[in-house]
């Protein structure tokens, strides 16, 4: 959270009222798909993103009416470690692994080693055209290997909101009938 969440909070609080001052700016921020769907043993690194995400989200609505554009950055896994993909799993700093969950962790080593890493001087000229950009999105994902597990990720969850509505409407006091009409 340190790095992750309240570094980005920081370097936000300084950099704004300058951006502001001056009437334009482009704040990008480095999140990761991993701020978009979680994995198993990876929930203090989701917390961290997922955090970022929103906070994102919002600081670009607030800041829209000052010129200022914000990106966040959403990247699979990269060619960043001698030219391999990293195991996400073996990278950081980790707990002490609890031998319970050793099966787990094979199965999403080779899960994630079946990815396919990025390019990083691909993904360099992409932010830089992203940044030179009239209209910059909001959210980019690099790369291409989540964006299935990202898709069905959205769609579980829709269909999850959608099969609660009874229930939704009954915690604020109504029936789903009553609601509807």
């Amino acid at each position: 959270m340190e790095t992750n969440l309240f570094g980005a909070v920081w370097v936000v609080q300084a950099a704004v009222p300058h951006l502001r001052e001056q009437g334009s700016g482009h704040i990008v921020q480095l999140s990761s798909a991993a701020g978009l769907i979680a994995m198993p043993l990876g929930g203090a690194y989701h917390a961290s993103k997922w955090a970022l995400e929103g906070l994102n989200e919002a600081l670009a609505r607030e800041v829209a009416g000052f010129g200022i554009k914000v990106t966040v950055i959403e990247p699979g896994g990269f060619a960043t470690r001698s030219g391999e993909n990293p195991d996400p799993l073996a990278n950081g700093h980790m707990a002490e692994t609890n031998p319970a969950y050793d099966g787990l962790r094979r199965r999403l080593a080779e899960v994630a080693g079946k990815q396919p890493a990025g390019d990083p001087a691909a993904a360099a000229q992409t932010l830089l055209k992203i940044v030179d950009s009239d209209a910059p999105p909001l959210r980019v994902l690099f790369g291409q290997g989540f964006y299935p597990m990202i898709q069905q990720a959205y769609a579980d969850r829709l269909k999850t909101w959608d099969d609660g509505q009874d229930l939704s409407a009954e915690a604020h006091g109504r029936a789903l009938g009553a609601a509807q009409g």
